[in-house]
């Protein structure tokens, strides 16, 4: 395995707050991790530090061996970078074509190439059969694999998941983990935010633990689901330690 992302030391505040307090991590090319946290725990703020859309107060973020800190969004993406987020917000007055394309031009230029590349990421979501549609028509649960869809279009090599399960039914949900195990395997990385304990447990290789900004707990699923800090912080009682 390859270093892709390495997090050092990672904090930023709001105002007194510390949403994300040292945090420090690793990916590895290839695998799916998983980050997991009670509401509030840090996990939306740590996404929108890696992809740019915050700076942090102290620490450092290299991807590929190089610091990404201060970076733009867009520079992040193009790196190779792509989030998904929890509120899914497509251009609602264009089709599901059209809100695709958008993303595979950060890749591209070319015209010809660009529209074979939305033709296959649609295949994979399974929206080919909407590609004519306005956005604004689709269900929730397409909209979520839109949101899939446009990140996926400019061609990351790691993917920031943020509750792309949320809102869906069962039958919904086990479409987009199919979507993400196929995702992966054809090399993108994925670190995924998920509410749903079981679907985590079942996708991830390796799980993080947030709690009031600071990484608590990581390793092994099986490890984390008995880790006595991750217990106390779900559920809020003591559990007796061995």
């Amino acid at each position: 395995m390859t270093g892709l992302l390495e997090v050092r030391n990672l904090t930023k505040h709001f105002g007194g707050l510390a949403a994300i307090d040292d945090v420090g991590f690793g990916i590895d090319l290839g695998g799916i991790v998983g980050l997991i946290g009670p509401n509030g725990s840090g996990k939306t703020t740590l996404f929108n530090l890696v992809s740019g859309f915050y700076r942090p107060d102290r620490g450092e973020i290299v991807f590929k061996g190089e610091s990404i800190c201060g970076r733009k969004p867009n520079e992040i993406c193009r790196k190779g970078i792509a989030r998904t987020f929890q509120i899914v917000k497509p251009l609602p007055k264009i089709t599901v074509f059209k809100n695709v394309r958008i993303g595979a031009y950060n890749r591209s230029s070319n015209r010809k190439t660009v529209d074979k590349r939305v033709e296959e990421i649609l295949d994979v979501v399974d929206l080919r059969h909407k590609r004519d549609e306005l956005a604004a028509n689709l269900t929730i649960g397409d909209q979520k694999r839109l949101e899939l869809a446009r990140s996926l279009a400019t061609r990351p090599e790691l993917l920031l998941l943020d509750e792309i399960m949320a809102g869906l039914n069962p039958v919904e949900r086990d479409k987009v983990i199919g979507i993400i195990r196929r995702v992966n395997q054809s090399g993108v990385t994925i670190l995924i935010i998920e509410h749903h304990v079981n679907v985590i447990m079942s996708l991830s290789a390796r799980i993080m633990v947030l709690d009031y900004g600071r990484k608590i707990a990581e390793g092994l699923p099986t490890e984390v689901a008995k880790n006595p800090d991750v217990i106390r912080a779900y559920l809020g009682v003591q559990v007796a330690e061995h």
